[in-house]
């Protein structure tokens, strides 16, 4: 798993803990951020993922 995936694949793991920490307080609006951000670090951790079985299978290929 490349490195740059398992950073963005912890901080999508702390955001989680953090939102459920935020609506468990009461605090709706800093929730929903929280959750904009598990999200966008699950896209970025998708995408080197996949980055790299491209890089892999074009390296396989030639």
């Amino acid at each position: 798993m490349p490195r740059l995936a398992l950073y963005a694949v912890a901080v999508c793991v702390l955001a989680v803990a953090a939102a459920v920490i935020s609506f468990v307080q009461g605090s709706w609006l800093l929730g929903i951020i929280w959750v904009l951000l598990v999200g966008l670090s699950s896209n970025m951790a998708w995408y080197y993922l996949r980055r790299q079985r491209a890089a892999g299978a074009a390296q396989n290929a030639s």
